[in-house]
């Protein structure tokens, strides 16, 4: 990129190419039962649909962003962009569960080739002030697509068909690909001896994708005991139900890896030759301790995002598209922190930007932990939603810039996809926890108010027992899906229709109650980033 022009123009497209790969890791939410229905998917199924993607485009986050600084930013980017629509297409004509969960592998392939590198070219193609606006952009896209991605998959599975909601990558991908060939130069660093670190990459996509699995299905199949109702499956093998469950065996994996991972590099590094990630990285304090902040903040900052959606459809009654629409607000405030955050660089340290997103998103959180409630409805959490959306729109993009300010550029690669590693495995672990939180409070919540209903008082113990707990364990095992068929089925079953919603309400406020708890533990991982924001230097890259 030779002018000024062409790298503004240029940050369009690498803004459009990351927008791709968000907005697919959310549009799934809300056309899930449309494929569900359409394909005719198991739970397994299901749940391997949705987490294969998020599992392989974790593990490969950090081999795609080192292999980039050697072979080309640009063309591992474009390349990773084709394999991304061409799983897109494959994925919106799949007949069964079988292709749909090999679409959404590649899918995750390609998305992670795009996310460090569209990183990487954005820190090497913009200095100074110039690279704090572009952050902002980049960062603020990353928060605003998270809200897209529902909206536009409720729209298109509502007035199309869920098979637009992939296929629409086709058109979209091609012209993306085109303005990144045009207006986007190439970038790599020079190679060292010894070739493509293979052994390293290996290592570490089995010490990721082991970690990412833990993390994210440690509710389902227990943390420590196996799950005797969930079972992990692949082909014809079977997890026992008794015993030791899965997940402490595949985190102890993990660990092993992680050490055989530190081993490896050290000894190549010592021996001149190229590595997958220098571990020197985290002798920089300002890419050491943003790290540190960005896994804390990571884990408070989308996993109440995983809750919001399922209150608004199965508690509140809104459909696929109008509660994506009021995720907008949260889209609308992260633009709008694009913009200030864009005038602002240059006059504004990067940590204090940073420090006033992490507040904001604080603020936002506790507010709707507070104010959301069934009686205030959607607008109960609307404003608190744009402020949190600010937070992200500020502190997204700048922790990128204290995070990368001291890496040197021939490492931009290695620590843009280190530092995106580290993001990602902050938004599982916090998933895992808030997930817990969520259906946890949940089921406490929901027993106590069910006990409380006329009804259900007045019947012995026995049958009280069996009806309070049946009910809720539908409630938690549908993730409130089954919410909205609460009453119908107990009118169904014979039961008066004053009863029945007195039932309903209890049920609806068991889940709210959830969701206000799940809110103040995200709270709570936002002041712990805050505090860790003070650990970080404040000094602006100049360059």
């Amino acid at each position: 990129m030779q002018n000024t022009r062409n790298r503004w123009i240029g940050l369009v497209f690498i803004s459009l190419a990351i927008s791709l790969v968000i907005i697919d890791g959310t549009i799934v939410n809300t056309i899930f039962p449309s494929i569900i229905e359409d394909l005719g998917l198991t739970s397994t199924e299901v749940q391997w649909v949705q987490e294969s993607y998020v599992l392989v485009f974790a593990s490969l986050l950090l081999v795609w962003g080192s292999l980039a600084d050697r072979i080309g930013r640009r063309k591992v980017l474009v390349i990773g962009l084709v394999i991304f629509v061409l799983a897109s297409v494959w994925a919106g004509f799949s007949q069964d569960a079988a292709q749909m969960i090999m679409a959404r592998v590649a899918q995750g392939v390609g998305g992670a080739m795009v996310l460090p590198t569209t990183l990487s070219l954005v820190n090497a193609n913009f200095q100074g002030r110039e690279r704090g606006i572009a952050f902002a952009v980049w960062g603020s896209t990353i928060g605003g697509m998270v809200a897209v991605g529902p909206v536009l998959g409720g729209w298109l599975a509502t007035d199309f068909d869920w098979r637009w909601a992939f296929n629409i990558n086709l058109p979209l991908g091609l012209l993306v690909i085109a303005g990144l060939l045009y207006w986007i130069g190439e970038s790599k660093q020079e190679h060292r001896e010894g070739g493509i670190d293979y052994v390293g990459a290996g290592i570490s996509v089995v010490m990721f994708a082991t970690l990412v699995f833990g993390l994210i299905e440690g509710r389902v199949y227990g943390w420590w005991q196996a799950s005797t109702t969930n079972v992990f499956t692949i082909g014809d093998f079977s997890w026992p139900t008794e015993g030791l469950s899965i997940i402490p065996v595949s985190l102890g994996i993990s660990l092993v890896f992680f050490v055989l991972f530190a081993l490896w590099e050290k000894a190549r590094e010592r021996a001149h030759k190229n590595v997958l990630l220098d571990l020197d990285l985290f002798k920089i304090g300002s890419f050491r301790n943003g790290s540190i902040a960005a896994l804390i903040i990571s884990m408070g900052e989308f996993g109440l995002l995983f809750a919001i959606p399922l209150w608004l459809q199965n508690v509140l009654g809104l459909s696929a598209i109008s509660s994506g629409l009021v995720l907008l607000w949260l889209a609308g405030g992260s633009f709008l922190a694009s913009g200030i955050g864009g005038a602002m660089s240059g006059k504004l340290s990067a940590t204090n930007a940073v420090r006033i997103g992490v507040a904001l998103e604080l603020i936002g959180i506790a507010g709707i932990a507070l104010f959301g409630t069934i009686e205030g409805g959607w607008l109960s959490v609307a404003a608190w939603l744009m402020i949190y959306g600010m937070g992200i729109g500020l502190a997204t993009a700048q922790l990128t810039g204290v995070i990368m300010v001291d890496v040197p550029n021939e490492k931009i690669g290695q620590a843009s996809g280190s530092q995106s590693t580290v993001r990602q495995i902050g938004s599982a672990l916090g998933i895992a926890v808030l997930g817990t939180i969520l259906f946890t409070s949940t089921q406490v919540a929901s027993e106590q108010n069910l006990r409380e209903v006329p009804l259900i008082a007045s019947i012995d113990a026995a049958a009280q027992t069996e009806l309070v707990e049946g009910l809720t364990d539908q409630v938690v095992d549908s993730a409130g899906a089954a919410l909205p068929y609460v009453e119908a089925g107990m009118i169904q079953a014979g039961l008066p229709p004053q009863a029945a919603a007195d039932i309903q309400a209890a049920a609806n406020q068991g889940f709210t109650t959830g969701v206000q708890a799940t809110g103040w533990a995200a709270a709570g991982f936002m002041a712990l980033g805050f505090a860790s924001t003070f650990a970080m230097g404040t000094k602006r890259r100049k360059d």
